[in-house]
């Protein structure tokens, strides 16, 4: 969304750049490296580029100080040190025209035309990643020599390092590599773009030859969410239960004969660095985006006319009590690359950045709190009639009967003039088992010591292993 109108798609040839030479590593030397450390391409050692920045993840043995150093120093190149080799950058030219040509595969070309309705009005609807494949082709090396000196500065970087290593060698190491790049004498401001509101609804309907399914959704957006304080959280578990009870709702119609979707759902967050958004989706047989458009918006005119049952709330906060307790449970075993996105989520976005403690102790002291009544006001809320986005995508196939975007602007119409029963809640409540019946017993009981393992033998003659576990 940087990029100058000369430079579309330079900032992801930019990051094709950083892998094709810097100050330490002339051309191919750094994957080149890497490889011979065991650190493989794509897995170990990428990179992104997204509307709002670019991210590159690189994964070193923290068992030895040589490649933590050498680590650090890459980063440092990518920070300041390209060189743009003029017949690497040829090369790469080639590799990004190709994969905007062929390597996107039919998700990212049906993205990349739903977006400019997606973001219509805003900037984000000319700065679709991939870029201009003319640009790509001609743009002069100063072009990207240009983008890179305006944005690659120390006041929009942050660097992130979680591993099993001596946190004072590894600030010590950032320090030494990172305090010395200069800040421009008179830097860009780096501005954040809006993508405006509107009181239409716009329709993107889109087929591709290689796609293998049909989806439809609704997008409502919305103004960025707060996420800082305690009250935040809270209105975040509000919206998880929200979310979590439609969701079970559309489960529910799955399982019917002949389901008007194969699966949908419901979610909100955040959309770009300048807009959330909440999004109703459904994935459909060929044929049927119309019938499941209109179940998916019919069951979110029952929450907003009618609300969800006290019962379904009990059990969403059951669920998802257990689902942070099991977190909580686990926090010994999260991976590095979770508190590498949460730190980056954070720098990017400002979110919060609570422990599995910290997280457990709000739920437990928030979540009984919350009532059915605070959790259905988000329906009003969210399904307004401003700023909506429809967009559908289907295999492009003769057969299969596409809507036009009028169709499905008076799927949507009409499902707003209709009047839905309540929803009513047939979750079973009795027990699993009306009688208990009467216990067996363990005959015989054998210790495995070696590998800590008690073996039961029942009366009716079935083994039971079992090995406590923390």
């Amino acid at each position: 969304v940087l990029e100058d109108s000369a430079q579309r798609g330079l900032a992801h040839l930019v990051e094709h750049m950083a892998f094709s030479g810097t100050q330490h590593f002339a051309r191919q030397e750094l994957v080149n490296y890497l490889e011979t450390t065991g650190v493989r391409f794509g897995a170990d050692l990428n990179a992104s580029t997204s509307f709002d920045e670019t991210v590159y993840q690189l994964t070193v043995p923290t068992d030895s100080a040589p490649l933590l150093a050498t680590g650090v120093q890459i980063l440092e190149d990518w920070a300041h040190g390209i060189t743009f080799d003029t017949a690497e950058l040829g090369r790469e030219r080639g590799v990004v025209t190709e994969e905007w040509r062929l390597g996107r595969g039919a998700g990212q070309r049906i993205r990349d035309k739903q977006f400019p309705v997606l973001f219509a009005g805003s900037r984000y609807a000319r700065r679709i990643p991939i870029g201009d494949v003319h640009v790509i082709a001609t743009a002069p090396r100063s072009e990207l020599v240009r983008f890179y000196r305006d944005w690659y500065r120390p006041d929009l970087m942050a660097v992130v390092a979680v591993g099993d290593f001596d946190k004072s060698r590894v600030e010590q190491l950032i320090r030494q590599h990172f305090s010395a790049l200069a800040e421009p004498p008179s830097p860009r401001v780096r501005p954040t773009y809006p993508v405006p509101d509107h009181d239409s609804t716009l329709v993107s309907v889109v087929t591709d030859p290689e796609a293998t399914t049909s989806g439809v959704a609704m997008y409502f957006l919305q103004p960025v969410r707060s996420d800082s304080t305690i009250a935040d959280y809270r209105q975040a578990l509000v919206s998880a239960l929200y979310d979590g009870m439609l969701n079970e709702r559309f489960d529910e119609i799955t399982q019917r004969p002949n389901a008007p979707f194969l699966a949908a759902g419901s979610s909100q967050g955040r959309l770009i660095r300048s807009k959330d958004v909440y999004v109703l989706s459904a994935l459909v047989k060929d044929g049927g985006i119309a019938t499941g458009f209109a179940a998916l918006l019919t069951e979110a005119k029952r929450v907003e006319e009618h609300g969800f049952t006290s019962t379904e709330l009990q059990r969403e906060k059951e669920n998802l009590s257990r689902e942070i307790e099991r977190a909580y449970d686990e926090r010994d075993k999260t991976g590095s690359d979770a508190f590498v996105s949460e730190y980056v989520s954070n720098f990017l976005e400002g979110g919060s950045i609570p422990s599995a403690a910290q997280e457990w102790d709000l739920t437990r002291a928030l979540l009984p709190g919350i009532t059915v009544d605070e959790v259905n006001a988000l329906a009003r809320s969210w399904l307004g009639g401003r700023s909506r986005v429809i967009t559908a995508s289907a295999p492009q196939r003769d057969t299969a009967e596409i809507p036009s975007a009028a169709t499905l602007k008076a799927v949507a119409d009409s499902v707003g003039r209709t009047t839905v029963a309540a929803y009513v809640d047939s979750a079973a409540n009795a027990p699993l088992v009306s009688h208990v019946p009467a216990p067996g017993k363990v005959v015989s009981e054998r210790h495995l010591a070696s590998v800590g393992v008690t073996e039961w033998t029942l009366a009716n003659g079935a083994h039971v292993y079992l090995k406590p576990t923390d």
